[in-house]
């Protein structure tokens, strides 16, 4: 009795040959009971059989019990609703066949390579759905629901599919439609040709409409055949046609062919070749990929492509069997030859296809009409694996999208790579861009779309029918109607499409044919993306039907942002070069400069500690304790040199460099001058002794400071420096550079500085001879001499280098000048002080030739 309450697992009985007529006949007899207890439970007498039936089974089994099949059902979404519309699509283009052994249930296919385009196919028909039953005005009070199923590209899962849609329900009852009370009003599918004619084959024997969204083989519009099949993609007949045109416009007489073994691919290639030799062209070779084989037949088609003296080669075929040929003549590098693509792959969105663009870049090829549809992407971005409708497709599209893993399911994505993270739920789809939320340019989903809108136009012609004036005379019940009710308004629908052109069904179930001619381009971000150039369109006057634009197929100048690779086939992004934080070099100069200004920090703590002693007093301790708080802001000044040229930096830089100088300069400048007056003022009834104050020292300093500070503020005032890109020096490199503004104020300026140290250098230099308790002019000569050497050594230094190496020779001689004038100013005073204190006093520091009053006179000065 449990078989009764589970009627979908019945088994298939394999019995040995003695009872193999009776096991038959009882098999028979099940499933003539299946589909009677499944569709009218009410049946007493059927369920009386069944209870009698089901008494043998057990009998059956002790005979031979050797081996039990079960019987599977495909797993697939479903919504409810008033009628229903079937759709089967390949969500997955790969799979994995397992071995048999012949002696158990052979293991299902695995399913592999999901495929987010034909995902977005499935919700463009849950929207477009979506938009008919909210619509008030098309079929009010009656939902459309949906059953579909993932065919994986294999032909018993569509034939599978396609009788689960007829019965209705997860379970398969040939000739049996359990759901009566809702009707099935079409199929959407198949996307292959070859399973669109399997599909077909079946329907028509019920007139049920079968539409495809991308089946284009010629065969499809026999209608002795197919009575019942439509299609929103063209015939291959004009594509043939279209692509034999397009050959010869580019002066193609000599070319091969190419063509998966399937319908689609057979069929068109037999097409093309006869419009190709009617237009007067002659095919080089002929050759088959070979679905078969695991490899596609890729060595020997390559090396037949590489013997072959022709360089075009037209190409039917889909993308995924593609692929092996791509990659064996990536191995085998052979370039310089230009696809023709078929519709099938011109515009494919997979993954391998962006490690070809060495191959690829300049194919040109035919592509579906594209539309928009409004709302679409947003209704793409909201889905959720909350959403119960989603299933578990939804789940597999959210693992392998944000590369997560569900944590209370097993990894179902397919992938054999672990997860590095769990999926939370949290992740948004707008933060991410893919094929399958990417509604920009709609081609195939477009066709789903307008094949969904087409069963509702013919569902509401149907309902709008009045007596006597419909099909037959006769108005067919919108709750109940019959598969060849609906078919008869299928043929009449006519449909406005978002390009204002009206779409419609001719005699053959085929729609006008328009396409896209693309061609295959290099983007400036260096993505390969299908560009059109053209289009082809039967329904256009005489003289457009075939339009292209062969500007738009030559080479194009690279933006300044980027530069051509070494083939011309690509632009490249320019490396972005400037003296960083980052990079060893700014790294090591920006620790040599904080280090350096903790030195002066130091020695200014030393002289404080010592200011009482003779030596600090003899050499103008107030400007000493001065010029060291000024050498460690020179030795910072490099930092504002490094790291990216912001505006305000560019700005400032050379601004502050300039006048922290100029006030340590001004600071040397005016211990020299007063170590002289010192001296001159000693002469009795001599003028200058009210000149030996701490103000006029001072005064110095400011007048000098201000002349600087002029100069600066002119310079900003008229041409600041400003940030700028530099992209003629170097190929390839952006160097972000300082524009100065204006070169003349920044020499300038530079000038003025070397002008203050050789002041400071000629005083000095005359001043190095006088008795002194201790005389700093020689030391201050030494180091405005170093100083001077440094920056004259810079002007040639820093007109041959170029972008952050003029920056880098800049803080190089900004550094070695303010250690020039640590060293010859300081360092000696504080040897003393540390090492030699005796030398530190009023006596050891007496000079030969110098009276006590000059010391002294000396000492008041310093203090």
């Amino acid at each position: 009795m449990g078989a009764l309450s589970n009627p979908q697992a019945l088994p298939i009985l394999t019995l040995n040959i003695g009872v193999l007529a009776q096991a038959e006949d009882i098999q028979q007899n099940l499933d003539r009971f299946h589909a009677t207890t499944q569709c009218n439970m009410t049946n007493l007498h059927a369920v009386v059989g069944a209870i009698i039936l089901f008494q043998l089974i057990p009998v059956i089994y002790a005979m031979d019990g050797r081996c039990r099949l079960d019987i599977t059902e495909l797993e697939g979404l479903s919504q409810p609703g008033d009628i229903m519309i079937g759709a089967v699509f390949p969500l997955h283009l790969d799979k994995v066949y397992h071995n048999i052994s012949f002696t158990e249930k052979p293991n299902k296919a695995t399913c592999t390579m999901f495929h987010f385009e034909s995902y977005q196919h499935l919700h463009a028909l849950i929207f477009a759905l979506g938009e008919i039953n909210k619509d008030i005005t098309i079929l009010p009070n009656i939902s459309i629901g949906f059953q579909t199923y993932d065919s994986c590209t294999l032909l018993h899962q569509d034939l599978q599919g396609t009788l689960q849609i007829l019965t209705g329900y997860g379970g398969v009852i040939p000739n049996y439609r359990c759901l009566s009370d809702v009707p099935l009003s079409s199929l959407i599918g198949h996307s292959i040709s070859t399973n669109s004619i399997l599909i077909a084959h079946i329907l028509g024997l019920y007139r049920y409409t079968q539409i495809s969204h991308f089946s284009t083989s010629a065969l499809l519009s026999d209608r002795t055949k197919f009575p019942s099949f439509f299609r929103t993609v063209p015939s291959d007949i004009y594509q043939s046609q279209g692509l034999a045109q397009l050959t010869i416009n580019f002066n193609w007489t000599w070319v091969g062919l190419l063509a998966v073994d399937n319908d689609y691919g057979q069929q068109g290639i037999q097409l093309i070749k006869k419009e190709l030799l009617k237009a007067g062209a002659c095919v080089a070779f002929s050759e088959t990929i070979l679905r078969n084989q695991a490899d596609r037949n890729a060595p020997y088609i390559v090396n037949v492509i590489k013997k072959s003296t022709a360089n075009a080669i037209i190409i039917i075929s889909n993308d995924i069997d593609l692929v092996p040929v791509l990659n064996e003549m990536l191995r085998q590098n052979v370039t310089s030859k230009i696809f023709i693509a078929s519709e099938a792959w011109s515009t494919s969105t997979l993954s391998p296809m962006a490690t070809f663009s060495k191959l690829l870049l300049g194919t040109v090829g035919f592509a579906f009409y594209s539309g928009t549809i409004p709302g679409f992407e947003a209704f793409l971005n909201k889905i959720h694996p909350s959403i119960p409708l989603e299933g578990k497709w939804m789940k597999i599209f959210w693992e392998q999208t944000f590369g997560c893993k569900f944590s209370n399911v097993m990894n179902i994505s397919g992938s054999s790579e672990a997860a590095t993270k769990v999926c939370t739920g949290e992740e948004n789809l707008e933060n991410v861009q893919n094929s399958f939320n990417d509604a920009s340019i709609l081609r195939v989903t477009y066709n789903v779309y307008t094949a969904v809108h087409a069963v509702g136009k013919a569902l509401e012609d149907l309902k709008n029918c009045k007596r006597g004036t419909g099909l037959q005379e006769i108005c067919a019940d919108i709750w109940n109607f019959k598969p060849w009710q609906i078919l008869n308004y299928m043929k009449k629908v006519r449909l406005r499409l978002s390009n204002g052109k009206e779409f419609y069904f001719d005699e053959h179930g085929d729609p006008p044919a328009i396409y896209d001619i693309v061609n295959w381009q290099m983007t400036p971000e260096g993505i390969l993306k299908q560009v059109k150039v053209g289009s082809y369109d039967t329904q256009a006057p005489s003289g457009e039907v075939f339009i292209i634009n062969s500007n738009s197929l030559d080479c194009f100048r690279c933006p300044w942002n980027q530069w051509p690779n070494k083939e011309r086939t690509r632009c490249l992004q320019k490396t972005i070069e400037y003296l960083s934080y980052e990079e060893p070099l700014g790294s090591t100069l920006s620790s040599i400069s904080v280090a350096s200004s903790l030195i002066p920090v130091a020695l200014l703590k030393l002289l404080v500690h010592h200011k009482a002693t003779p030596i600090v007093k003899a050499s103008n301790y107030s400007l000493s304790c001065l010029l060291l708080i000024c050498l460690s802001l020179c030795f910072l000044c490099p930092l504002v040199f490094i790291g990216y040229p912001q505006p305000l930096k560019c700005l400032l830089r050379q601004v502050t460099f300039g006048i922290v100088f100029s006030l340590c300069i001004a600071c040397v400048l005016s211990k020299t001058i007063m170590v002289l007056l010192a001296f001159l003022a000693t002469r009795p009834g001599c003028t200058l002794q009210k000149f030996t104050s701490h103000r006029f020292s001072y005064t110095i300093i400011c007048v000098v400071l201000l002349i600087q500070f002029m100069v600066c503020a002119i310079w900003l005032s008229f041409t600041p420096p400003f940030p700028q890109y530099n992209i003629t020096t170097y190929p390839g490199i952006i160097i972000i550079e300082c524009n100065e503004g204006s070169i003349f104020a920044f020499w300038v300026m530079l000038a003025y500085l070397g002008l203050l140290a050789f002041i400071s250098f000629i005083v000095a230099f005359l001043s190095r001879s006088l008795p002194d308790a201790y005389n700093e002019a020689s030391y201050i000569t030494f180091s405005m001499l170093t100083f001077l050497s440094v920056w004259i050594s810079f002007i040639p230094a820093s007109l041959s280098a170029q972008g952050k190496y003029t920056v880098s020779m800049e803080i190089f001689a900004m550094l070695f000048s303010s250690w020039a004038l640590v060293i010859f100013m300081f360092l000696p005073k504080c040897f003393i002080m540390l090492f030699q204190p005796s030398m530190n006093s009023r006596n050891n520091l007496k000079v030969k030739g110098v009276n006590q009053t000059h010391i002294a006179k000396h000492s008041k000065l310093g203090m």
